[in-house]
Order: structure tokens, then sequence, then C-alpha cells
């Protein structure tokens, strides 16, 4: 799995930061989101994420059903995220909301409904199935909305 982060020198651009700012009484909140094809990584990127900032004292495991973002049974039993779900955290002095999306092609319409509130994205690229299908439409799906996609 490779992963490359890299925001933009302005990530209000677009107001939500200015939303962010009344909602957490933080002028430093970042909407961030995960996006990739389907097993590329993305609920166990989140995962570490978590862990690293603090936020949750162990990493959960897709395959054992104990993350923090895939909370539906359904999600649980098959391993997929199947809904967009929001967490939060702090990460040096900033407030960070991370997105985590699904991967899936039946549950595009879940990205599409998350990358419009993103300051940012992070396209995951699982290095050994390499860029497939959904890797390219979720790829076009932030830039549409005005968001910035790294990958």
């Amino acid at each position: 799995m490779v992963v490359r982060l890299v925001l933009p020198a302005t990530l209000c651009r677009r107001g939500v930061c200015r939303l962010s700012t009344r909602l957490f009484g933080s002028g430093n909140t970042r909407n961030v989101g995960i996006i990739a094809h389907i097993d590329a990584g993305k609920t166990t990127t989140t995962e570490r994420m978590l862990l690293l900032a603090g936020a949750v004292h162990a990493a959960g495991e897709v395959d054992s059903g104990d993350t923090v973002t895939d909370f539906l049974e359904q999600e649980r039993e098959r391993g997929i995220t199947i809904q967009s779900a929001a967490t939060s955290f702090g990460w040096r002095g900033a407030a960070v909301s991370l997105i985590d999306t699904p991967g899936h092609i039946d549950f595009t319409v879940e990205v599409e409904r998350a990358v419009r509130v993103l300051d940012g994205a992070v396209l995951i690229v699982d290095a050994v199935a390499g860029a497939q299908a959904q890797t390219e439409t979720v790829w076009r799906q932030a830039p549409r909305h005005g968001g910035a996609a790294v990958a």
C-alpha cells in the first residue's frame, strides 16, 4: 500500500472550514476523506491514523470486525465499508474530521456525497493490485466538487 499525503496551501477556499469553525469551535479544522477502490486499505489506514493520533488505544481490524468506522452489522460481517463514516481527532494543534468512504462500485453514491464536504481527499492505491477501474472513478470525483485530491 502506497500513501502520499499533500494538502493544498489553502484548504478553506470553499468555506468548509468556516462551517467547521462554527460546529467545532476551532478555526483549524480540516475535513479529509480517504478514497480508493475496494480492499485498498481505506479503513485500515483510518484505524492507524486514529491510533497514531491517540484517539484510540488499539487499532481495530477489518477482519475482526472491530473497526471504529465500520459500525453497521453487515459491514462487520462482510468486511467492507457500505456507508461513509466520519470520525475526528486532534493532530498537531488541528482538528481533523476524517471520512472513511466505501470502495465498492455499488456504493459510489456514498463517495460522491462525502467528497462534497471535503477540504481534501487522500487516494490510496494498493501497491500490489495497482489502479483499478473504481480507483479512477473516485479519483475523478474529488476535483469535480472542488476538493483537492492527492495520491
